[in-house]
């Protein structure tokens, strides 16, 4: 038998793709896809009392700002 542990929220690091629409969770504005600067954003999967419940979306530098609400990220 094997046990399962709770899931928890976790963000992972991920460049940002062309066509991509989404805003950030923290100042608001949209995340956009640069070919020239070849942005990166964080993605986060939020779990509250172990059930998802949404996916939050950050600039690299805003989730800096926030003080990484979810962790470090991964890769």
């Amino acid at each position: 038998m094997t046990t399962v542990s709770p899931s928890t929220s976790r963000a992972v690091m991920r460049g940002v793709d062309p066509g991509s629409i989404s805003d950030c969770a923290v100042c608001a504005k949209h995340i956009r896809f640069s070919a020239k600067l070849r942005p990166r954003q964080v993605i986060a999967n939020v779990y509250e009392d172990g059930k998802w419940q949404r996916v939050e979306y950050f600039h690299e530098e805003c989730y800096q700002i926030a003080n990484a609400p979810y962790g470090n990220t991964q890769s």
